[in-house]
This record gives C-alpha cells, structure tokens and sequence, in this order.
C-alpha cells in the first residue's frame, strides 16, 4: 500500500516562511508527478502546486504564484513545499499527492491515486 507523510506544519506569523516534505513509500518514485493541495475550514479541497516525474515543470495555482515552490530530490525520495510571504488566507490543512502522467495536475484534479493524511499549517495575523 502507497503511504504519504506530510511534515513541516504548524503556527508562524504573516509573512514568514515553512517548508512541508512529503515522504512517500513509493518503490517507483520517479514514474509518478507529486501535488500538493489545502483545505481551509468550509471550503473545498483546492489544488496549489504540482511537479513532474523528473522535476523539470511546474504548475502552481495562482493564489500561490510568486510565494511557493515545489521540489522534489528524488535521489532521497521526498517531495517539497517552500511556502513564504505567508497570509492568514493560507491557513489549512495541507495534503501531498502522488498519481501518474501530469495532465491531473494541469487540470487541478482533485482526484489523484494516493493521498497522505495532512498537515496543519496556521498562519497568524
């Protein structure tokens, strides 16, 4: 069973920065893209950024361009969401994703193969 674990959540200030990795144990790392999504209380579960099998494009929602980056260094399996100028609006529950191909990240699905449980991230005025 494919298993993703979030880390790097919790309580900064507006403005400052956190890092979330995501570690998945999945044997063919490289073969799938990676995702990253939120979900604020009440609203629905929104995409936010995705990268490739091998890391060379990107997709960002636009509410994030300009203030997050996605990584990944396969080479020790793990996926990253550099996350600066941080608003209170960020505050959510944030997921990591794994699926296949790369067109689910183009079209922002909502529906990838594997999702980790999630990690809190609170952004405070």
């Amino acid at each position: 069973q494919v298993q993703l674990v979030e880390s790097g959540g919790g309580l900064v200030q507006a403005g400052g920065s956190l890092r979330l990795s995501c570690a998945p144990s999945i044997r063919t790392f490289t073969n799938y893209a990676m995702g990253w999504f939120r979900q604020a209380p009440g609203k629905v579960r929104e995409f936010i950024a995705g990268i490739n099998y091998s890391g060379d494009n990107t997709y960002y929602a636009d509410s994030v361009k300009g203030r997050f980056t996605i990584s990944r260094d396969n080479a020790k399996n793990t996926v990253f969401l550099q996350m600066n100028s941080l608003k209170p609006e960020d505050t959510a529950v944030y997921y990591c994703a794994a699926d296949r191909g790369f067109r689910w990240i183009v079209q922002q699905s909502t529906t990838p193969a594997y999702w980790g449980q999630g990690t809190q991230v609170t952004v405070s005025s």
